[in-house]
């Protein structure tokens, strides 16, 4: 059997992220739309972890392809003749897109401070603010790691394999699980340094 003799979804499901993006390139809206699918939820599963909120999340989602779209036509990003592999692009993008809507929350945050009223006295407002407050050092203790360990530790909680990880991050399989290891004590000692508790 020839290859125009495949079935056309075995076809699509074959083809090479370079191929994929030659063809986004040349306007192939269905090749587009593989990429999209294939990593939608991934992307969005990373930028939730890391902004915490779903609507933002979805928002910056969009982003990332729009910039995969708008980068696929730019040839020095994504060059002919060589292979690349879309997924760690957007992995890497998504990370640090996250980081900094999370930068710039904080700084709104610390703008509006004052304008904040005082949640005393509500019913359940001390366990909020302290989720709250919990989750804020989460997220900033994740901005101050190397963006490498940050997106280990954010897709080894989304549930990637090391071999995914690997790819991703562009690092030798057999040296995730090290690289895991210093990610995880890093963020606790900047985790522990944000709540006081170092």
């Amino acid at each position: 059997m020839s290859k125009t003799d495949e079935p056309r979804e075995n076809r699509v499901t074959s083809l090479t992220d370079h191929l994929l993006l030659e063809r986004i390139r040349q306007g192939d809206q269905a090749s587009f739309d593989a990429v999209f699918h294939q990593h939608y939820d991934r992307v969005y599963g990373l930028l939730f972890r890391l902004v915490g909120n779903r609507t933002e999340a979805e928002d910056l989602t969009q982003e990332v392809f729009l910039k995969l779209y708008d980068h696929s036509f730019k040839q020095r990003l994504f060059r002919a003749g060589r292979e690349h592999n879309i997924g760690a692009w957007l992995y890497r993008v998504a990370t640090n897109m996250g980081y900094n809507a999370i930068r710039g929350r904080q700084r709104r945050w610390q703008r509006n401070t004052l304008l904040v009223p005082d949640p005393q006295g509500s019913p359940g407002a001390e366990q909020e603010v302290e989720k709250r407050e919990r989750e804020t050092a989460v997220r900033l203790a994740l901005t101050q790691l190397k963006p490498r360990q940050a997106q280990l530790l954010l897709m080894r909680q989304m549930g990637f394999s090391y071999a995914e990880c690997a790819e991703a991050t562009g690092v030798a399989p057999g040296s995730v699980g090290t690289l895991l290891s210093r990610a995880a004590k890093a963020f606790a000692e900047v985790y522990a340094a944000e709540r006081g508790e170092g």
